[in-house]
């Protein structure tokens, strides 16, 4: 089951635990990050992100794609890296054979520095990621204005003026709403500074201890809290949510250990996913 959160004015209807499923949702946007198992609340969303090909993150693409089809929803479009785009085509040409049936869906390839609208003033781009396949993160924008800052001194009569010249009298600005990891080493952090300064951060968390090192957490493409310690000052996020804890972990235990090794002003902002009814 999905938990559902409200963090830094954004809904949140969420699964995540490593190697099983991973599927975010923010149906205020209308767009997943990844697809899991395919939850049957996502359905609703016509855009989904997808980090990387692993099946734990992608394996619901042909239930989300068959089951808008059958509710006659308008094609989905799946945003993935680049690279993956041949192979998710051919898995989804397989499933139309199989099904019988045409399952529309747009397909899109994009990369760093690309973006694509996903509503009304909002995009989003590709962040780098760092995973043993190809993997990418991503930011939501909303592009927004304010009036230029020397005519909202200059009052009214500078604002008239600068219209009368035919100039732009405001400057636009991209604001970042929602930033979402995938799967990842640390490194995530540092190269994105969107993933610093979005108003929420969904960033996975796998490992809390020291049953697995932090050496191994980054050979394997993942992120220790004790590497988010060290870096507990670059956070300037208004809520982070923690998501992507190995199976190994039981619910209370791994909020003791987060909230015991995180310094205070950084753990007052970040909730830890709850774990789905069928995990400890």
């Amino acid at each position: 089951m999905n938990r559902t959160l409200s963090l830094a004015g954004y809904t949140v209807r969420a699964i995540s635990v490593a190697g099983f499923e991973t599927c975010i949702e923010l149906p205020g946007l209308k767009v997943s990050f990844d697809i899991g198992r395919g939850p049957r609340s996502a359905v609703r969303n016509p855009f989904v992100l997808f980090t990387h090909a692993h099946i734990d993150h992608m394996g619901g693409i042909a239930h989300h794609v068959a089951t808008r089809s059958m509710l006659k929803m308008t094609p989905p479009t799946y945003v993935m890296p680049k690279p993956v785009v041949p192979a998710v085509e051919n898995l989804l040409d397989a499933f139309r054979r199989l099904d019988g049936s045409e399952l529309p869906a747009n397909l899109v390839g994009l990369g760093l520095g690309e973006s694509i609208s996903v509503g009304k003033r909002r995009i989003a781009r590709p962040m780098k990621a760092f995973h043993p396949v190809h993997c990418q993160g991503y930011v939501i924008l909303e592009k927004r204005k304010k009036l230029r800052t020397e005519l909202a001194e200059g009052g009214k009569a500078a604002i008239a003026a600068a219209r009368d010249r035919g100039e732009e009298i405001s400057t636009t600005w991209e604001h970042p709403l929602v930033a979402f990891s995938g799967d990842t080493r640390i490194d995530f952090l540092e190269h994105n500074e969107h993933a610093r300064t979005a108003d929420l951060l969904i960033m996975e968390v796998t490992f809390v201890d020291d049953r697995v090192s932090v050496e191994s957490a980054r050979a394997n493409g993942h992120i220790h809290i004790d590497e988010v310690v060290e870096r507990a000052d670059l956070f300037e996020n208004k809520a982070i949510l923690f998501t992507h804890l190995s199976a190994r972990y039981r619910q209370n235990e791994a909020k003791a250990l987060i909230k015991k090794k995180l310094p205070p002003h950084l753990m007052e902002r970040v909730t830890l996913l709850p774990r789905p009814d069928w995990c400890p």
